[in-house]
């Protein structure tokens, strides 16, 4: 590429010399792995593929979309799944990479996203191929930015600033929009005529093309798209107005406005509401266009937008990958998960939710989510090979059960009733699945929910070290012991609890400034001064060991690292569960104390059930799991 875009002939030996080294490099990498194959694929050797592994898009043979008016289109199990079987995977319709900055890139030590993940399939890459006529988009490759453009850039192009600021949701929309163009948006409303004789009927819009989960022929996928619930008659007048208002401003800048030629020879410069189709106009047609100045269509196109605005507070799935939070020279892993795009996917969106859900989800992204043998001709030019969703049964579901995804709320990290305000205001219904029922149920629920400290029972009494309980006193609300009847009001226990979040966010950040032996003094002080309210499994807790053990790994004691981090699992498995990616997460960096420690027992001890929980929840291709294996084949020498 720099060759072709004029490089000076004179320094372009430097060029040559980096060739020639990179091929050098490339040459022995293959050589390496044709000497030792099995190293390339050892996660999923021994205990083979998963079941359901060897399908590359759709919903796999052993489930199937159902309706009800009750529930409209969901996923129920034909027969027995089990526990880390593929459910079903999907590619997104279209996506929006997500601008913004991270904890490092505040300390200017890293680049935001939109400067780190390619926009199109999200593969992370610090060599992206920047637009030609714009300076916000940026690919991983000129296939990448090729496809991007003829799907939907060409029309965006100019309209960076103002989609930017317009949100992610608005431009999805009208990405969404852009991509199906006018043919399949007026074949879905012909069709939406036919089947749909109330527009805002949840049985109706649940039903229709409710069995569609083969995409690789034409445009299906827009049908579900198209069908997914919009919600019209719940959204208040505001919302309405509000997003009526910012799909006519972009459509009127878009209608003005047409993006630049690709290339000098191939000029794309077409209306956009011409999109999609793959002939020309007839004469006759083009000047009936013009003589109306293209308003039904332009009108058609707005309210494809405006409907795909409104599906998306719904149907959105945010995109996730895992971070990396510790410092570049840290031997143990340290990471969070970071937000880094939305997407609309058609098969995903059949899954109705649960705060307790059967399942787990997995993404993909980059180039190395290529299609597999039965997409090998996939006629559908547009789709996003580079990011994939994977569902995973998190437990076993049997035939006739429905399969559930969590939308957000999660029942060990949030109260049900919290849970049921977030859901009810985004997705328009009242929460009942059985986690929901159980806890609605318990006994003084109600009193307990209004109570903001979280976890009550993993508060311990300071005098006898016994459970507190929810005070019931008529007097200030607090927590009294049930042994000594002690009492802590409640702004006596938000302060300790509070003293000990500052503690820990100062500790935390002394160990990024290279002071891990300050971070340790502080830690012991909090554990002295705040620790005894709470009890062994209190998340707090677990936070606390969590960076204790981060910061005797940092100056290298690993032995007393691994103690700690030890502590934390307990915690963590008490808050998430046994089978949870949380545990899974949390154990793999004890495997790395146990393998930098020299612990070799310790290690192999762990290795196991790291891997079983990382199958279970990322499948057997995960980067942890060839990290595990690299560990488990040094341990065993």
């Amino acid at each position: 590429m720099a060759l072709k875009s004029g490089y000076p002939s004179h320094l372009s030996h430097k060029l040559q010399d980096r060739r020639a080294l990179c091929l050098r490099h490339l040459s022995t990498d293959q050589e390496a792995k044709a000497l030792h194959p099995s190293e390339n694929h050892n996660a999923a050797d021994g205990a083979g593929r998963q079941a359901g592994e060897h399908f590359s898009l759709g919903i796999c043979p052993r489930a199937a979309v159902d309706f009800s008016l009750e529930k409209g289109r969901h996923m129920v199990a034909k027969d027995r799944i089990a526990p880390g079987d593929v459910v079903l995977t999907d590619r997104p319709y279209s996506l929006v990479l997500i601008p913004g900055l991270n904890e490092k890139e505040k300390k200017g030590e890293l680049f935001g996203t939109e400067h780190r993940f390619c926009h199109r399939c999200l593969a992370k890459t610090l060599c992206l191929i920047p637009c030609e006529y714009c300076s916000y988009s940026r690919y991983c490759s000129q296939a990448c930015q090729k496809e991007a453009w003829l799907e939907h850039h060409q029309w965006e192009c100019h309209l960076g600033s103002d989609l930017v600021l317009m949100g992610v949701m608005a431009q999805l929309a009208v990405r969404v929009t852009l991509k199906a163009g006018i043919k399949n948006i007026q074949m879905a409303r012909h069709l939406n005529k036919l089947k749909e004789p109330d527009s805002d009927c949840v049985g109706a819009n649940n039903y229709c093309h409710a069995n569609v989960a083969d995409r690789s022929h034409g445009d299906d996928s827009y049908l579900s798209v198209f069908h997914l619930m919009h919600h019209l008659s719940h959204h208040s007048a505001g919302l309405r107005f509000l997003a009526a208002v910012t799909v006519a401003t972009l459509y009127l800048k878009l209608s003005a406005r047409t993006g630049p030629p690709l290339s000098g020879s191939q000029d794309l410069r077409r209306p956009f509401w011409e999109t999609g189709q793959s002939e020309e106009r007839s004469g006759e047609k083009r000047e009936e266009a013009e003589d109306s100045e293209c308003g039904p269509e332009l009108w058609l196109m707005g309210s494809a937008a405006l409907r795909h605005l409104l599906q998306l507070r719904c149907n959105a799935q945010a995109i996730t990958v895992l971070q990396d939070t510790g410092p570049a020279t840290s031997s143990v892993q340290s990471s969070r998960e970071l937000r880094i795009a939305t997407a609309l996917f058609p098969t995903l969106s059949f899954l109705n939710h649960s705060c307790c859900p059967n399942t787990s989800l997995a993404f993909t992204t980059g180039t190395s989510a290529s299609p597999g043998p039965d997409l090998a001709n996939d006629s559908t030019e547009n789709a996003n090979h580079g990011v994939t969703a994977t569902i995973r049964a998190a437990k076993v579901i049997s035939s006739g059960q429905e399969i559930f995804h969590c939308y957000g709320p999660h029942s060990s990290r949030m109260k049900t009733q919290e849970r049921r305000r977030l859901l009810f205001e985004q997705y328009n219904f009242q929460c009942q699945c059985e986690a929901c029922t159980l806890q609605q149920g318990e006994k003084e629920q109600a009193d307990a929910e209004e109570n903001t400290i979280l976890h009550e029972a993993k508060l311990q009494c300071t005098k006898c070290k016994t459970a507190l309980e929810k005070s019931s006193k008529d007097r200030e609300s607090g927590f009294v012991c049930s042994k000594c009847s002690h009492f802590l009001s409640s702004s006596e226990v938000d302060q300790k609890l509070q003293e000990i979040r500052v503690n820990l966010e100062r500790a935390v950040q002394l160990m990024e400034r290279d002071k891990p032996d300050e971070a340790l003094r502080l830690l012991k002080q909090t554990q002295v001064h705040c620790g005894w309210i709470l009890s062994d499994i209190h998340p707090l807790q677990g936070e606390l060991e969590d960076a204790t053990a981060r910061a005797f790994a940092t100056m290298g004691d690993w032995g007393n690292a691994a103690v700690h981090l030890e502590r934390s699992t307990t915690v963590i498995g008490s808050q998430f569960g046994e089978d949870s990616i949380e545990l899974g997460r949390q154990l793999f960096k004890l495997t790395q104390l146990h393998f930098n420690g020299g612990a070799r027992s310790a290690a192999l001890s762990v290795i196991p059930k790291v891997r079983r929980l990382l199958r279970l929840h990322c499948g057997p291709e995960c980067d942890e799991l060839q990290e595990l294996g690299a560990m488990e084949r040094c341990l065993s020498r």
